[in-house]
């Protein structure tokens, strides 16, 4: 083997690096050639924008790099050279998403393949630092992709399937990539980081083709239409929407051939649910203490399990529907809250129990709210979420009310 050929096979090989879950997505921008990054610093996704410019400083990544002097000028300058055919990232955390709202609005219609790291944060006021997923969710009708993760390596895995999803000619609509405040953005772990050649065989260069904005391509993007086609834009951005799983699934497939990692369904994760009995439901981090109860009321016999959604949208109701009827009961925990909503519940209970009414089989749902503000999720909260939901299994039915669990009175 010539000296070429050995630099050429040590090259694929992926190598193991200690970063948190902001950095696996700033890594995963350097492997996917980020065209434009823009920044305005806010706990906790700053660490993202922090570890971007030292890999530019370092000579590691080309790029270009804007410090906007807010948070909605960085997602308009995201946004526009998304436009002109570069490939753009850009995120923010907290009120500082919610200051990006008319951009963020604005961007599915224009069907502009942004993504966005959402570092989930409490929306003040209280002021608060600590995990929400009320930040992100607020954007959850509007069009764009939504996707929580759970750990640093599915963080820097799902930037690479964000990017070859939403840049699918069939889809073309932003993804927000969720990932829990303190929890995950800040806190590090082994990652197995692909070589360039893997992600260049998953991801095709972006092409926007005859829909680039450009001087020499006279087209319209944005035009003022009110309600002469309106409708008629927005039924386009639902049938992108609906084209969406198919491509995750697609994409998902391409994914575990050539990174050699990623279990059966792109849009949840199971977890000791063969024969599960009961099952509690949740995003993101909420997985690390709820795994490790699972286990422990395993060895005592008893048969739970966790099912992780991922994907939030598009959610796979049908996917969902199918395993979630199969249990005796269900408990729903969320990081969130919709004040006045059915059951006064959190926004993925009252998802889960839509998913469930078009099964023939529709189990007792169970919902909690727990972890809010970055508080922890504790063994015990989460022995006492499956006691409630075991009670529910027994008598058929569900508490009428959501129980918040580790409040105090």
């Amino acid at each position: 083997m010539d000296a070429d050929a050995a630099a050429v096979q040590a090259a694929e090989v992926e190598q193991e690096a200690l970063i948190s879950g902001s950095e696996a997505v700033a890594v995963a921008t350097k492997l996917v050639d980020v065209d434009v990054l823009t920044a305005y610093p806010i706990r906790p996704y700053d660490t993202l924008m922090q570890y971007v410019a030292k890999q530019i400083a370092d000579g590691e990544q080309d790029a270009e790099y804007i410090v906007a002097e807010s948070e909605h000028s960085q997602f308009e300058i995201a946004k526009h050279a998304s436009a002109v055919g570069a490939r753009a990232l850009c995120g923010s955390s907290g009120v500082g998403w919610c200051y990006a709202f008319e951009a963020i609005a604005v961007t599915p219609a224009l069907r502009l393949p942004l993504v966005a790291m959402v570092g989930n944060r409490a929306l003040d006021d209280p002021g608060a630092f600590g995990t929400e997923h009320n930040d992100a969710l607020a954007a959850r009708d509007l069009g764009w992709l939504h996707v929580w993760v759970d750990t640093a390596q599915e963080a820097l895995d799902t930037t690479l399937l964000a990017y070859r999803v939403a840049e699918d000619r069939r889809v073309y609509l932003p993804v927000a990539i969720s990932t829990d405040g303190a929890f995950l953005t800040h806190s590090q772990s082994l990652v197995r980081v692909p070589p360039r050649a893997w992600v260049d065989r998953f991801l095709p260069p972006y092409d926007r083709g005859k829909l680039v904005l450009h001087p020499d391509n006279p087209i319209t993007i944005a035009p003022q239409v009110n309600e002469d086609w309106l409708m008629e834009i927005r039924r386009q951005t639902d049938e992108a929407m609906r084209q969406a799983p198919g491509v995750i699934e697609e994409a998902w497939r391409d994914f575990r051939a050539i990174f050699g990692r990623g279990d059966g369904s792109p849009f949840f994760e199971e977890y000791y649910t063969d024969d599960a009995e009961i099952v509690l439901v949740g995003m993101g981090t909420l997985s690390m203490p709820v795994r490790v109860v699972v286990r422990k009321l395993r060895a005592e016999g008893q048969k739970v399990g966790f099912v992780r959604v991922r994907w939030f949208r598009p959610f796979d109701y049908e996917g969902l529907g199918a395993l979630l009827s199969r249990f005796a009961a269900i408990g729903v925990v969320d990081r969130d809250f919709s004040m006045g909503s059915p059951f006064h519940s959190g926004v993925l209970a009252n998802e889960i129990r839509a998913t469930l009414y078009a099964q023939d089989r529709r189990p007792p749902v169970a919902s909690f709210i727990s972890g809010l503000g970055g508080r922890e999720v504790t063994i015990p909260n989460v022995r006492e979420m499956f006691e409630l939901t075991r009670r529910a299994a027994e008598s058929g039915a569900a508490p009428r009310d959501t129980l918040w669990i580790g409040v105090r009175s």
